[in-house]
Order: C-alpha cells, then structure tokens, then sequence
C-alpha cells in the first residue's frame, strides 16, 4: 500500500472513529514485467473489502507518461457495474478484465498480442468509498530475435585468415551470439576468436581441420533464433602453374596467328606470280590457226605451182609487179558467216611435206617486173 492510500485511510479513519481502512490490494506478485511481442500479459490486481466500504465501486487502469509534463491515459475502466474497454485507442480490441464480474475481488486486466509500443508504466485503480487502493506495474515489451544471417568473410583456404559473421536484423537489446560446432569433434577452432556482441568469430591461419558445419545461436531475454554455415577450406591454387599456363596459351597463340598471316601472303604472292605468267603467255604466243585457214593456204599454194609450171615467156607479161603487190582483201578471205582469219603463219618444210605438199620454186622479180 503506497502513501497516499495510507494517508486516505487514517483520514477516513478518524471521521469514521477510529475504524480501519477495509479496501486493500492483495497482489504480491513482481510489479516488474518482461514478454515478448505477440504474448498475452496479465497485470494482476486483486483486493478485498470491508463492511464499511459502502460506496459504489470504480476500477481505472491508466498509461502512466513518460515524461512529468504529461497526463495520463485511461486505458480500461468498470463503473456502475459496467466494463469500458475502448478508451484508449492502441489498445483497442486488445485489452480487457480478467474476471467477467471485477466486483468479486479480481481487477486485474489482460493485454492480448502484446508489441513493442506497449512497454509503459500501468497503474490499476480501485476505489469504494471510503476504501481506495493501487498499483503500479512496469511492463517491458521485448522482441524476439529475427532469424539471423550467417556466412563466411574472407578465403577459406589454408593459411589464411577468415572470418564467419551472424546477425539478427531486429531484436530487443542486449542481443548475445553464441557459435557452435554441429560435425566433427563439436570444438570450435583453438585460434578460434569469439565476439558475442558483434557476433562474429575470427579464424586465423585456417587449417583443414577448421572445415565443418557452425551453428549461431541469437538470443535475448525472451527468444533464440539461429542459423548455420558450411565452412569448406581448401589448399590455394598453384599461382605459379597458372602463370605458366597463361605464357604459354599466350605463345601459342601468337605462333598461330604468325602461321595464318605467313600462309595469307604465300597465297597471295603465288597468286600474283601466276597471273604475270598469263601475261606474258598472251604476249608472246600467237593465237592458234584454224583448219580453214591452213586448208585454204595450202590451195593457194597448189594453184599457184599449178600456174608456174605452165608459165611461158608468152604468158610472163600476166605476173606483174601489181599482181605481187596486191593483198586480198579481208572481204574476199573471209568465208561467209565466219570471224576473221588471223593471216598464216609460217610453217617448216617437214611439216608441209607431211601434209601433202609440193615445193615450188617462185622466180624474183625486179623492180620492173622482169626475172631475175
């Protein structure tokens, strides 16, 4: 019982000659609360009365503020038989008596799904004149751990120095990390270094041992969450296989490329030196003679032994120098429906003994016309 209800019953007792105070508040319970947000609370407030206590009976729960300047909020109330659960907003829908008749002695009041925003100082009222009794509760809502987070920092090869990290995002404070070791031997490293507060541990100069599973346990005063992590150290690369590897990939590289750019200019000079062969086939060759051509030329040469073998000094004046002079024309050469004949060329005496000829001999002529 606090002063001022102390005060209120040495008043009524001596208007009431002398008589004791009969309201009391019977709760003996810790007046200091911690949950979890999501849990139901109850704030135990019983009492009894006395016969004297005749007035009507008035049950209050108040938000006490935080800070002086402040009132209070009524949050629950039972007057005239009657309960009023909606006078404070937060609370709304969440908060109610204990007990479906408080007048039979039980005030106490029930917060369902409890939060963070809920942590205060509650007070319970209970007054029947001339009886008047308190008390006052600190409720500390706290959260859970959330599921933490857990992972390795660093490389996890031998030799070097890693480290596995756990974190819970929310939680109340103080959060305490606690590490584990689920495989092997279930002992933690011996270089092993622990931080419980920043949830970390260190481990240096890792050895194959270190390899295995690790549990992190988050926890604060009203929850634990954890998770795990797979650390797998291996033996660091051969850097030095890899450089040489690198090198000679690179050579290789360069050879073949050396190779195709060697290969691109034979082709092209090979190419070059066949098409100035063409050119100087083209200019030194004569084109081919046609079977026409040759035929005729050698009828040519027939009539013409066939008329110097009957040449006379009578017919002589015929073979002038104007006959010897004149060249056919390309009219008079060229077969009907044909491409010029290229003019003959000349041909051995084998050949032409070989080909059917005869040999004649044409008499010179000089200048004017006469044999020579």
């Amino acid at each position: 019982m606090d002063l001022s209800t102390t005060c209120l019953c040495l008043i009524y007792g001596i208007l009431l000659a002398g008589s004791a105070c009969g309201l009391q508040i019977t709760s003996t319970g810790s007046a200091t609360i911690e949950k979890a947000s999501g849990e139901t609370v109850k704030l135990d407030c019983q009492f009894t009365l006395a016969t004297e206590d005749s007035g009507p009976l008035d049950i209050e729960w108040t938000l006490q503020p935080s800070d002086n300047q402040k009132e209070e909020k009524v949050v629950i109330v039972y007057s005239g038989d009657r309960a009023f659960e909606h006078y404070y907003d937060p609370l709304k829908g969440r908060v109610h008596f204990n007990s479906p008749d408080p007048k039979t002695g039980d005030a106490s009041m029930n917060i369902m799904g409890l939060k963070a925003t809920d942590t205060g100082t509650y007070q319970c009222k209970v007054k029947k004149v001339p009886g008047i009794g308190s008390r006052k509760f600190l409720l500390t809502v706290m959260v859970r751990p959330s599921k933490p987070r857990c992972y390795a920092e660093g490389q996890t090869q031998v030799g070097k120095d890693m480290m596995l990290r756990c974190s819970s995002v929310e939680g109340t404070q103080p959060l305490q990390y606690i590490w584990e070791r689920t495989t092997g031997n279930k002992l933690l490293p011996p270089l092993a270094v622990l931080d419980p507060v920043g949830g970390t541990m260190s481990l240096r100069n890792a050895t194959d041992a270190a390899s295995g599973t690790y549990r992190c346990l988050a926890k604060n005063r009203v929850g634990t969450e954890e998770c795990m992590v797979v650390v797998n150290v291996t033996q660091p690369p051969n850097t030095a296989g890899v450089i040489a590897a690198a090198v000679i990939c690179v050579l290789l590289l360069l050879i073949l490329l050396a190779l195709i750019v060697f290969c691109c200019c034979r082709a092209r000079q090979k190419k070059k030196y066949e098409k100035e062969i063409a050119y100087e086939i083209r200019e030194d060759v004569p084109p081919p003679k046609s079977r026409v051509s040759t035929a005729r030329s050698f009828t040519s040469v027939g009539s013409q032994r066939s008329s110097l073998g009957s040449m006379s000094p009578s017919n002589l004046h015929e073979y002038t120098k104007p006959q010897y002079d004149k060249i056919p024309s390309d009219e008079y050469e060229r077969p009907p429906s044909h491409a010029p004949i290229p003019p003959p060329s000349r041909m051995a005496g084998p050949n032409l003994s070989r080909m059917g000829a005869i040999p004649v001999m044409i008499p010179a002529q000089n200048r004017d016309g006469s044999i020579v």
